[in-house]
């Protein structure tokens, strides 16, 4: 998740100083996020999902349907 994290903030050009500041999140957040740190905090990581306008998905292993998605704000879809 850091990896499409760190991709997405250089595609729109921003550093992390930038980046925090947009998501209203910490620049250490930015960079542990960013490096897969195991702890980060999931509210946080929902804020800058949503920042970047991107969606986690969780589905069970091996489910061949479609996913359960949850959008950024925290609700299913």
């Amino acid at each position: 998740m850091g990896d499409v994290v760190r991709q997405q903030r250089k595609l729109q050009g921003a550093t992390q100083v930038e980046f925090a500041s947009l998501c209203g999140v910490g620049v250490r957040f930015i960079s542990d996020l960013e490096n897969g740190k195991p702890t980060v905090e999931m509210g946080k990581v929902l804020q800058v999902l949503n920042s970047l306008g991107l969606e986690l998905a969780i589905q069970p292993r091996g489910w061949t349907h479609s996913a359960f998605t949850i959008e950024a704000s925290g609700g299913p879809s």
